[in-house]
């Protein structure tokens, strides 16, 4: 049988990979393929835009791979109500740090990291959620139909 379940090991490889295309796509840092390759042109800096056209479009369109796969992904694993239960989760735990001083809400930096910490938990649990509810309960999700 194809594995047997999910490690913490195979949950962390998927945090990771969400976590790096997460910031590699954008961050409040500044340094992301937005920032490189797509603030210049809507900028008017188009000599810096047409820099290393090339690449940009390459490392855009691998990028848009990723996320259509993990959020398809995501889509199949949790349903949409399942990724709205989990958007609210974390909104209402956002809320409750603020509430507690932990965040300060004038922070965008912090704000924004939260955020994308936020998005970067949906689609951990989306590529992990089969796995994790086939150990819990013992049922298979599948999509093949043979």
């Amino acid at each position: 049988m194809v594995g047997e379940g999910i490690s913490a090991k195979g949950i962390a490889a998927r945090f990771i990979i969400a976590l790096v295309l997460v910031y590699a796509t954008f961050n409040p840092e500044g340094y992301s393929y937005f920032h490189w390759a797509i603030e210049p042109a809507v900028r008017g800096h188009m000599e810096v835009a047409r820099d290393q056209l090339p690449v940009k479009l390459l490392v855009g369109l691998l990028l848009v791979g990723i996320w259509a796969f993990l959020i398809q992904t995501t889509r199949r694993s949790l349903g949409l109500k399942g990724i709205m239960l989990m958007v609210a989760i974390l909104a209402a735990l956002v809320w409750a740090l603020i509430d507690w001083h932990v965040l300060n809400p004038g922070s965008n930096r912090a704000i924004g990291h939260i955020v994308l910490l936020a998005l970067v938990l949906v689609m951990t649990l989306g590529a992990s959620w089969s796995h994790i509810s086939r150990r819990v309960s013992g049922q298979v999700d599948t999509d093949d139909i043979n």
